[in-house]
């Protein structure tokens, strides 16, 4: 199965780096700064019509189509395209995100960023890889000297979960702190030692399924903003992923504008 989700990760990948700085349609989902484009639509069609010929009896749910729910223990969580504000204006940094659940456990995921042309990939129990390489979390296990990563919601003018709070506090608590703009690419800079932690309130299952089992099988640690285990298809949307050494200082600073 992981080699097939590599097959259409490339694939859809290969559309969105066609699309990349050329004219296309754009369509706003909830306001200004939620953002699809056709290129998002036709990447998520041909992931669609890929699982549903080769693993017909599967469940799929995707962000631009939302759940084909099939009485099946498996379901392919999509995000065809994650960073369409970026890839909307011309930054280079985006990507495909395909996980596998069976069950309520993500078996197999795969982030593939698109203009580097790196593959990251994971299956339960098997470790996690760039390109073919296996990777792993660093070792830094102060916050003070760490370089963390996060992302914003859409309503960040609601300010859900006091985000900016928590940014802040953040700021006054580590080295530095980056905003990507693809939380799937997120998560596999920290599997790969690039970074030590990462936050963001209010994320879907597309946007964590993959990335939760490639930090994980890194070595890495995945959790709600309590350190309570992630569940992908549960409500709650906060999400924390560190090297795990500096998870529970994370969380620490995490309840320090807790609701």
């Amino acid at each position: 199965m992981i080699k097939d989700i590599i097959e259409i990760s490339k694939l859809a990948g290969e559309i969105i780096r066609a699309g990349f700085k050329q004219n296309f349609e754009i369509e706003y989902k909830t306001n200004s700064s939620n953002l699809v484009t056709e290129i998002d639509k036709k990447s998520e069609e041909l992931i669609i019509n890929y699982v549903k010929k080769k693993y017909p009896k599967h469940g799929i749910l995707a962000e631009e189509s939302g759940e084909k729910e099939l009485d099946s223990e498996y379901k392919w969580i999509i995000d065809p395209l994650d960073g369409t504000t970026n890839f909307a204006h011309g930054l280079p940094i985006f990507s495909v995100s395909i996980g596998v659940v069976k069950g309520k456990e993500i078996i197999a995921g795969v982030v593939y960023d698109v203009i580097s042309d790196i593959l990251y990939c994971a299956e339960k129990g098997s470790g996690a890889y760039r390109n073919g390489s296996k990777i792993s979390v660093n070792k830094r296990d102060d916050i003070k000297t760490s370089l963390l990563v996060t992302g914003f919601p859409y309503d960040i003018k609601e300010n859900p979960l006091n985000a900016v709070e928590h940014f802040n506090e953040f700021l006054y608590n580590s080295r530095a702190v980056r905003r990507l703009g693809s939380a799937a690419i997120d998560f596999c800079y920290v599997a790969s030692g690039v970074f030590d932690g990462f936050w963001e309130v209010t994320l879907q299952p597309w946007d964590v399924c993959a990335g939760k089992l490639i930090v994980e099988e890194a070595g890495g640690l995945v959790t709600d903003f309590d350190g309570n285990n992630y569940e992908i298809l549960r409500n709650r949307r906060d999400s924390v992923a560190s090297n795990g050494l500096i998870h529970n200082q994370m969380i620490e600073v995490l309840r320090k504008n807790s609701n």
